[in-house]
């Protein structure tokens, strides 16, 4: 995650629904300043209002924390790949655990 290029992100998303960063923080119940440290790269906003930010934008988290758009067939290809990969690992576990324990 690189907070510069998330900051970035934030800027383009709240740009496109027309928002200025007085009327974002005004619907977060935070300051204008907190938003320009998000978008500066100074900070990240906080886990408690990161849902709503998303719903604001009209983005996922997913999307915010790697600070660009995520196309849902990539997306669903990655979340493939991350299974195939954690079941890799699984698989590889409980053989090392069955060799370890002499069955």
């Amino acid at each position: 995650m690189n907070q510069i290029e998330t900051g970035k992100f934030i800027s383009e998303c709240r740009k496109e629904k027309k928002l200025t960063q007085a009327q974002l923080a005004e619907k977060l119940n935070i300051t204008d300043r907190a938003v320009s440290k998000w978008e500066t790269g100074k900070s990240m906003p906080n886990v408690s209002i990161m849902l709503e930010l998303c719903k604001i934008l009209g983005i996922t988290v997913n999307e915010l924390l790697r600070g660009t758009r995520v196309c849902m067939e990539s997306s669903e290809k990655k979340a493939d790949e991350n299974l195939i990969a954690l079941k890799r690992t699984d698989e590889n576990n409980i053989t090392k655990n069955v060799v370890l324990s002499g069955l």
